[in-house]
């Protein structure tokens, strides 16, 4: 027969510990002392196995059979309820310990190699600055969307949209992380995902202006020379501007990534001048950065060539061309040209202009300039020349079209150095007498 709460609350300890049974396997187990405790009886693989569930009156009788009913349709499932018990154990400990900041520090260490230094640099400094404060000593587990947008309201309070967006990124591969690791559901996650929807729109024209019109930069570029910045970071302006390449991988450069020129030569000609720029330092798809046939060269007007040679008298001793100011191991900072645009002529330049902006200011000059002058094909060196890989297009195809349309890139190189070089001093000019 089965027990009756009365019966459960009645049953006194005795000289030896007894069973009062109910129904199904389950009985009370009531020690000498008084305790009295849950136990379910069961067979599995032709074993008779037992399981507690807890101490009465923590559990109550009718928790008890609802736990055994739940034990029962596991072993009808084939699995041992006291090895799933463990197991949900061991899940619930190991979840305990996966705090938000063990499991980013774990994503950040195996994506950092797939990664920039500076954008390693820039994702920890966001979420420790941004998250960790708030969120990183809590169990992923625990933390719900409404969490995290409290925190990505905060940077946008700052003013700082963009950051939000990125972070939120950065909250996202965490959690999808962490649904990879069996500490949270699909819930979870497509929760966070959800946020984007929340969060403020980029104000228009915010990201990455550019002054897209000769008068402008070649101002611009005057405002720069007249800049009190020291002259390294003048030098480097009028190299991004140059070869339009993006300003990591400008800051990064080293010297033997160059070639065809003569430095104990000044005055000696180098038509073939090539800057040869690894895969590992291109933004490219991870899997791609280790394929050298999607590295990028650019072809050194007459203008680059002579920066590099005022550089070399400067920087030539070191294997960076633009060492920081604390070392000369460590390369310049990601916000020295854009902190030198904001400052220079009384801010005129903040808002309107930023380093990556010159990528932006060749592809609408030069495509301009195609379509005026009726050049269809120069479109495709543009491209080229941005180092934008078509999509679906494989390393041996890339790599073989660089080949072929060098000398063409060259050239139209040249003529975009001539447009944005017209009226300014010498490089050598710049530097302090």
């Amino acid at each position: 027969m089965a027990l009756t709460v009365a019966e459960v609350k009645n049953a006194k300890p005795g000289e030896r510990d007894y069973k009062l049974a109910d129904s199904a396997g389950l009985h009370l187990f009531v020690s000498t002392k008084g305790a009295k405790s849950w136990r379910f009886k069961y067979r599995f693989a032709g074993k008779e196995k037992r399981l507690t569930f807890g101490l009465f009156p923590d559990v109550t009788l009718a928790d008890a059979r609802d736990q055994r009913d739940a034990a029962r349709a596991i072993v009808r499932a084939g699995k041992d309820p006291a090895v799933e018990a463990e197991k949900a154990k061991q899940a619930a400990i190991a979840a305990a310990g996966a705090t938000f900041k063990a499991i980013a520090e774990e994503w950040m260490e195996d994506e950092t190699p797939g990664w920039s230094a500076a954008h390693a640099r820039r994702v920890r400094f966001r979420l420790e600055r941004d998250i960790y404060p708030s969120l990183g000593k809590l169990p992923i587990a625990d933390i719900t969307g409404p969490m995290v947008l409290r925190e990505l309201r905060k940077i946008e309070k700052r003013g700082s949209i963009e950051t939000a967006k990125r972070v939120k990124g950065y909250v996202q591969a965490v959690f999808d992380r962490a649904e990879g690791e069996h500490f949270i559901g699909g819930d979870a996650v497509l929760a966070i995902s959800r946020l984007s929807k929340a969060l403020k729109p980029t104000p228009a024209g915010s990201k990455q202006p550019a002054l897209t019109k000769v008068p402008e930069l070649l101002e611009l570029q005057h405002a720069v020379d007249r800049s009190t910045s020291d002259v390294v970071t003048k030098l480097a302006s009028r190299l991004l501007a140059l070869t339009v390449v993006r300003v990591g991988v400008l800051r990064q450069a080293t010297w033997d990534e160059f070639e065809g020129i003569e430095w104990d030569k000044p005055d000696a000609p180098a038509p073939e001048a090539l800057w040869r720029i690894s895969a590992s330092r291109m933004k490219l798809e991870v899997e791609d950065k280790g394929n050298e046939a999607f590295g990028h060269e650019v072809p050194l007007p007459t203008q680059a060539i002579e920066i590099l040679r005022t550089l070399r008298v400067i920087t030539g001793k070191y294997q960076l061309l633009f060492p920081g100011g604390k070392s000369w191991r460590e390369p310049m900072s990601d916000a020295a040209l854009s902190s030198l645009y904001k400052r220079m002529a009384g801010g005129k330049y903040k808002g309107r202009m930023v380093p990556h902006g010159w990528r932006s200011a060749f592809s609408t000059i030069m495509n301009e300039r195609a379509a005026a002058q009726r050049c269809d094909s120069d479109r495709m060196l543009i491209d080229m020349m941005l180092a934008h890989v078509p999509k679906g297009m494989s390393a041996s195809e890339w790599a073989y079209n660089r080949a072929r349309y060098l000398e063409p890139r060259r050239e139209l190189g040249q003529a975009w150095a001539d447009i944005i070089s017209d009226g300014l001093a010498k490089a050598d000019t710049l530097m302090p007498e």
